[in-house]
């Protein structure tokens, strides 16, 4: 309870600080586990509201059920909600059998096109270091350039709580509040706080998802975990990566470092 109420209360500092340093912030939702923490967390930061944008990137190829429950949970939270399509790199029909190119049409450009229309100048994610070794190498308050790329070998010094909260123009501010967590604090705090979560995280068939995002990139892991204290006990005791199940992380050596570096979340 101590390291939760830890996480918990540097989580909600990160996100006031962004709140207050940048002249239009938004967060990201993508309706997966660690997003919708995040979500949870901004609404206990200020008193049951967001007051920012909530951003879904809406590539067309999810799973049915993470619209359903992001259409119930937004309008339950009253939330700003914002979707952001690339309509011109869903309007080729293209095949995206390669990842990358997927990503980054559908993901990337989308929130480039996002940005460029609504001025933000600081976007929250609930991205965390465990989850994968580039992740590892981000910063809370973490700056892209005018070309939306991510210097990942220039990241900016974070010392005693003093941020990089500043964005040049024409340029913005990744915000990462969960940097610290890792995929079991996040479960647990999911069960502490009585957070609604989609299905699709829950056995069916001795099959259950683990990270979730458009469906033709996500697999099904092996698992009889049925109930959130499954999931704790399973996560508790496994050996197997979170995103293991995850194509564009298995298409390519340094994959998921091309595509930060271009501005994938």
């Amino acid at each position: 309870m101590e390291r939760m109420e830890e996480l918990e209360n540097r989580s909600i500092y990160i996100i006031r600080e962004a709140y207050a340093c940048f002249r239009r912030p938004a967060v990201l939702w993508s309706m997966g586990k660690d997003s919708t923490v995040l979500i949870a967390l901004c609404r206990k930061a200020f008193l049951g509201t967001v007051p920012f944008p909530v951003v879904h990137i809406d590539t067309g190829r999810k799973f049915p059920s993470m619209y359903a429950f992001r259409d119930k949970w937004a309008q339950a939270w009253d939330l700003k909600i914002l979707v952001a399509r690339n309509t011109a790199g869903l309007s080729d029909n293209a095949d995206y059998a390669d990842k990358l190119a997927c990503c980054t049409a559908l993901k990337t450009e989308a929130l480039k096109q996002l940005l460029h229309d609504e001025s933000f100048d600081a976007i929250m994610l609930g991205i965390r270091r465990d989850e994968h070794g580039v992740r590892a190498k981000e910063r809370h308050f973490s700056p892209r350039d005018t070309d939306f790329q991510w210097d990942y070998r220039n990241q900016p010094p974070e010392l005693w709580d003093l941020f990089g909260a500043r964005a040049d123009d024409n340029t913005h501010v990744r915000v990462h509040p969960l940097l610290d967590w890792t995929e079991l604090d996040i479960w647990r705090y999911i069960k502490g706080e009585n957070l609604p979560i989609m299905d699709l995280y829950f056995a069916k068939e001795g099959k259950r998802y683990r990270s979730i995002g458009c469906a033709p990139c996500c697999e099904p892991v092996s698992s009889d975990a049925t109930t959130l204290d499954d999931i704790l006990h399973e996560l508790e005791t496994t050996r197997i990566g979170e995103r293991q199940g995850r194509a564009q992380d298995k298409e390519a050596a340094y994959a998921m470092q091309q595509l930060r570096a271009l501005g994938y979340m």
